[in-house]
């Protein structure tokens, strides 16, 4: 195990790269031709930027692939080719590790068992946090790109189950739980807050809750 301070990356970094390619070669970012891989080696730059080590940095390229890929199955494959503390923050990532392809559970109870998991890892393990945050960040400046792009615009929500107000409400809520404790991921939680509260009009987690629920209800 690399220490906090050892922000080199050997060759066990490369096959990482290797591994998270292969893995996702296929896949794409949702609503677009993206390929996926621009998302993982997005999320390894916020949290190398942020203090991350190499096994944080190799989680951060794989930290979806047994959420997408396989589950407890690909998380097993994971910890043998990695070990246990790449697999431990792929695992913390993910809020979901069905077999690939079997249905997930209900958008709203998924969401809400992840957010009641993270606010357990930033409460004790919060060094597991930083690269939950890259993730999350990431996501919303894209989705703050794709909202000022010509021909997306508001659209961009629809590629979300939660819709707008379900997704606003669900960084919300990451972005409360990521403030509650410092650490290393602060001041990726910082600029995950400011641009949250820019998108949600300063609405709180309760209020973007009440509108997502509102929204279903006329669906």
């Amino acid at each position: 195990m690399t220490s906090a301070r050892d922000t080199l990356l050997s060759a066990r970094f490369d096959d990482g790269m290797l591994y998270a390619i292969e893995l996702h070669r296929q896949d794409r970012r949702k609503g677009s031709d993206v390929p996926y891989v621009a998302h993982l080696l997005g999320v390894c730059s916020i949290a190398l930027e942020n203090g991350a080590n190499e096994d944080e940095a190799i989680a951060a390229l794989l930290h979806d692939a047994a959420e997408d890929h396989g589950g407890h199955r690909q998380l097993a494959l994971i910890r043998k080719a990695f070990g246990d503390e790449v697999a431990t923050i792929v695992e913390e990532c993910s809020d979901s590790l069905v077999d690939e392809g079997a249905k997930k559970d209900d958008w709203v109870e998924r969401k809400s068992r992840y957010l009641a998991h993270l606010a357990e890892i930033v409460a004790h393990r919060r060094g597991n946090a930083l690269v939950s945050a890259a993730d999350k960040l990431y996501n919303l400046r894209s989705i703050d790109a794709d909202l000022a792009r010509a021909g997306v615009g508001e659209a961009v929500f629809a590629r979300f189950k939660g819709g707008k107000w379900g997704t606003l409400w669900y960084y919300r809520s990451l972005a409360d739980i990521f403030a509650t404790s410092p650490g290393r991921h602060s001041a990726i939680a910082a600029e995950l807050a400011a641009l949250v509260d820019r998108l949600a009009g300063g609405r709180d987690a309760a209020a973007l809750f009440a509108l997502h629920q509102t929204t279903e209800a006329r669906k």
